[in-house]
């Protein structure tokens, strides 16, 4: 199978996102380096039991590292014959959504950076939050903004694109046209 250096997996909530993209790392016969961005809360039962979810789907065999913060460190030491799946990039920017905008930019820029000189094939998961009501507080809507961006930025540097939804997996680089950037 070939496979591109950069895939980008999007989607609304609950569309499969993960599972495709954990289709894709599956198939690609590579050691699959599994990053999970979430941080764990003991107070939210459903996250724990959505985490739950997600480790019990992931063959044994994956190594899975929990990178709350530290994604561009962690990507620039990746192997080149593995394949990196970053599950989700929604998570690692709410982890940061406390930072100013500039701090927020840098981390961006260097994340973006870093994705262009690895050589390992990587895989991300991100949320597609801004098809529904605009978040009624500043922090919802900055989160919005944020990730919006950084998926678009993202998209840009992508050599395939999926869009996860109504039970469909989409290709979008050979169904759409990329935006100038």
């Amino acid at each position: 199978m070939a496979l591109s250096k950069v895939i980008l997996v999007t989607g609304p909530a609950r569309s499969g996102k993960s599972e495709w993209a954990e289709t894709l790392a599956n198939q690609s016969g590579k050691k699959v380096v599994y990053i999970a961005t979430a941080l764990l809360s003991s107070d939210d039962k459903q996250w724990q039991q959505r985490i739950i979810q997600h480790r019990n789907r992931r063959p044994q065999s994956w190594i899975t590292l929990e990178v709350p913060f530290e994604l561009s460190a962690t990507l620039a030491d990746a192997k080149p014959n593995d394949i990196i799946l970053v599950d989700s990039l929604g998570t690692w920017v709410a982890n940061f959504i406390e930072q100013d905008d500039t701090s927020w930019l840098n981390i961006a820029e260097d994340f973006l950076e870093t994705v262009q000189l690895v050589a390992a094939p990587m895989i991300f998961v991100a949320e597609e939050t801004g098809w529904g009501v605009v978040p009624a507080y500043p922090l919802g809507q900055t989160f919005r903004d944020r990730l919006g961006s950084l998926t678009r930025k993202l998209g840009v540097i992508s050599q395939t694109a999926y869009l996860v939804t109504g039970g469909h997996v989409l290709n979008l680089s050979v169904l759409g046209t990329r935006l100038p950037s």
